[in-house]
C-alpha cells in the first residue's frame, strides 16, 4: 500500500511580526498557503484556505484533479464571502498550493509562487510554475535567474487566490514512486535558501521533523526576511497508513 509519512513547521522569521503561512499535512492532503494582505487580512486568507481544503484529506473522490481544482474555487469563494462579511479583509489574498492523494496517483493544484518540489533518486524537481512577474521576464529572455533573485519587484504576484472571478489554477495528475519525497513551501524558504542547498537538506536527512526545522534555520540564517513554511512528505509502501493525524501549522493553527 502507497502512503505518506509526512511533517510540516512554520516560522515566523527574523523580520515580520506575525505569521501569514499556514499549511496543512495529512494522509492524503498536502497543502501551503502564504497569505497578504492589511492589517490581519494575510493570515486571515491563507488560514481560510487551509482550512476549507482541508476537507479534501478525508474524501476519495473518483477524479483527484477535479476535486483538487474544486477545492482551491471553495477556497476563493470562501474568501469572497469573508470580504462581504467584513470589508477591512479587502485586498486580503493567498497563494496556495496543494497535492492529493489517491496511491500513487496525485492532483496538484497551484495559484501564487509558492512552490511543490520533487526529490526523485538523488535529484530535485521544481514542479510548480511560479505566478510572478520576474518568472514572466525570465520567460521572455529579459532577465536571467540570477537577476531575478535580485530583482526589486520580484515579489509582484500575477496569480492569487483573491476572491475574483479571474483565478487560473494550474492543475495536473501525476505519478509518485516509492522513495520520493516532496516539499511544498512559501517563498520564505524558496526566496533564500537556492535549490542546491534544499536539494542536500532532503537528500541527506532522514528524520522528515529534522528537515522541516533544519530548512527553516538555513532560511533563518539567511535573514529570514518572510515567514517560513514546508510541509515535507516521503512516498513510502506500508500495510497501512504511515499517519493519520494531520498537522496544522501556521496561522491556521491559531
Amino acid at each position: 500500500m502507497i502512503t505518506l509519512r509526512y511533517a510540516a513547521g512554520s516560522d515566523v522569521g527574523r523580520v515580520r511580526q506575525g505569521n501569514e503561512d499556514s499549511a496543512y499535512a495529512g494522509p492524503r492532503l498536502l497543502a501551503v498557503a502564504d497569505g497578504m494582505g492589511g492589517h490581519v487580512g494575510g493570515e486571515v486568507a491563507s488560514a481560510a484556505a487551509v482550512a476549507t481544503v482541508a476537507p479534501l484529506d478525508h474524501e476519495c473522490p473518483p477524479d483527484l484533479v477535479a476535486a483538487a481544482e474544486n477545492g482551491v474555487h471553495r477556497a476563493n469563494r470562501r474568501l469572497r464571502e469573508m470580504v462581504e462579511q467584513d470589508p477591512s479583509l479587502t485586498g486580503m489574498g493567498t497563494t496556495l498550493t496543494l497535492m492529493l492523494w489517491d496511491g500513487p496517483r496525485v492532483a496538484l493544484a497551484h495559484i501564487g509562487d509558492s512552490r511543490a518540489y520533487l526529490l526523485r533518486e538523488g535529484d530535485l524537481y521544481q514542479i510548480t510554475y511560479d505566478h510572478t512577474l520576474v518568472q514572466t521576464l525570465m520567460d521572455d529572455g529579459r532577465i536571467t535567474a540570477e537577476e531575478a533573485a535580485r530583482h526589486p519587484h520580484r515579489s509582484i504576484l500575477l496569480q492569487v487566490l483573491d476572491g475574483s472571478d479571474t483565478i487560473e489554477v494550474d492543475l495536473s495528475l501525476r505519478d509518485a514512486e516509492v522513495g520520493d519525497r516532496y516539499l511544498l513551501c512559501s517563498d520564505g524558504l524558496s526566496g533564500v535558501v537556492d535549490a542546491d542547498r534544499l536539494r542536500h537538506v532532503l537528500a541527506t536527512i532522514d528524520d522528515l521533523d529534522t528537515v522541516t526545522r533544519t530548512l527553516i534555520e538555513l532560511a533563518c540564517d539567511a535573514g529570514g526576511p518572510d515567514n517560513i513554511t514546508c510541509v515535507v512528505a516521503d512516498v513510502i509502501d506500508e500495510p497501512g497508513p504511515a499517519q493519520d493525524a494531520p498537522m496544522i501549522v501556521g496561522a491556521a493553527a491559531s
